[in-house]
């Protein structure tokens, strides 16, 4: 299956009618061009089984992941953003990138409420001005890639350049190949 035909079989939805399906904060700050928002069903959000009903590799699915890590003496959130396939190294790559003294997976109430999206739906669109945003390089890579859209019942359908010309991306090694 090609991916035009992919983009055919998604329940793309309008660009007029994206404040009735995603929160406003993740509208606000979406890239005008070059993304495109599908509907998914509830019981397929998650990684695996969007790819799996949606016939995206894992290697295209890119989650956001909200982690907590202290800095010079004060408490900072970030969003880390990679590939399914890929194991983030969060003591390693992820915590040079960071300059953290320690840093942590954050808990998910606290990753919903700062967010102001729906665990297992976080994107990098719409965080907080304060937070870094990390793109893992091999994230780069992919011709194109589907992210979370604030909420379980939409995706993110973009070319990774997209994230690239985004003033709050930065790019960096932050994975390794899974074991």
């Amino acid at each position: 299956m090609h991916s035009h035909e992919l983009v055919q079989q998604l329940d793309i939805i309008a660009a007029e009618n994206l404040g009735a399906h995603l929160p406003a904060h993740v509208v606000a700050q979406l890239p005008a061009r070059g993304v495109t928002v599908f509907a998914v069903s509830d019981d397929a959000s998650d990684t695996a089984e969007f790819s799996a009903r949606y016939g995206f590799g894992l290697e295209d699915c890119a989650n956001t992941i909200v982690i907590r890590y202290r800095k010079e003496g004060a408490e900072h959130y970030a969003a880390l953003v990679s590939l399914g396939s890929l194991r983030l190294d969060i003591n390693g790559a992820v915590k040079t990138a960071l300059g953290a003294q320690r840093l942590s997976f954050a808990k998910r109430e606290a990753a919903v409420e700062h967010s102001g999206m729906e665990f297992g739906g976080i994107t990098a669109f719409g965080l907080p001005d304060d937070w870094r945003i990390l793109v893992d390089a091999a994230v780069m890579e992919r011709s194109q890639i589907v992210m979370g859209a604030g909420v379980r019942a939409a995706k993110l359908l973009l070319a990774p350049e997209v994230l690239r010309q985004w003033p709050r991306c930065e790019v960096a090694s932050l994975t390794v190949a899974p074991e």
